[in-house]
């Protein structure tokens, strides 16, 4: 009988097992899922923020530009249409990034660099361990009660 019940508890705590190793799979995509979904936004507010900004420059850019056309038209002399070099180049840039396909070539970019570059990502130091976290908690509380100007509450 004794061989009965650990056979049941045995086969219990595999589908025990079972059941943790499902639900951590599945939170594990959901921790994915939103991150993306996260991640999706961003980049999608980062587009806004540049259609945006497009709307406010483009404006700007037009009014100095008759502005500057203006100018020229009744001194003649070419120093006045020399500022609308640098704003025709930032101008560009921002339809670019708004409208066109500068996000497409960033990202490009970004897996070059990931797949050939790899050593620009890595962190000074490495990646922080438990040990290390550990120990600048405990140099941080330290400092506190060093520098603290009322007594702890615990001794």
């Amino acid at each position: 009988m004794g061989g009965f019940v650990s056979k049941a508890v045995n086969e219990n705590m595999k589908n025990n097992q079972e059941f943790m190793v499902e639900m951590n799979r599945i939170m594990l995509e959901r921790q994915i899922q939103m991150q993306n979904q996260m991640r999706e936004r961003m980049v999608a507010l980062q587009i806004a923020r540049a259609r945006e900004m497009l709307n406010w420059f483009g404006t700007f850019y037009a009014v100095a530009s008759v502005g500057m056309l203006t100018g020229f038209r009744h001194t003649r002399k070419p120093g006045v249409l020399v500022p609308l070099l640098p704003l025709t180049f930032i101008f560009g840039y921002q339809v670019d990034m708004a409208y066109g396909n500068k996000l497409l070539r960033i990202k490009h970019e970004a897996e070059n660099i990931i797949k050939f570059e790899s050593e620009l990502l890595d962190l000074p130091m490495n990646l922080p361990t438990l040990s290390t976290i550990d120990m600048a908690r405990q140099v941080q509380h330290d400092r506190l009660l060093m520098h603290s100007a009322e007594p702890p509450l615990y001794y």
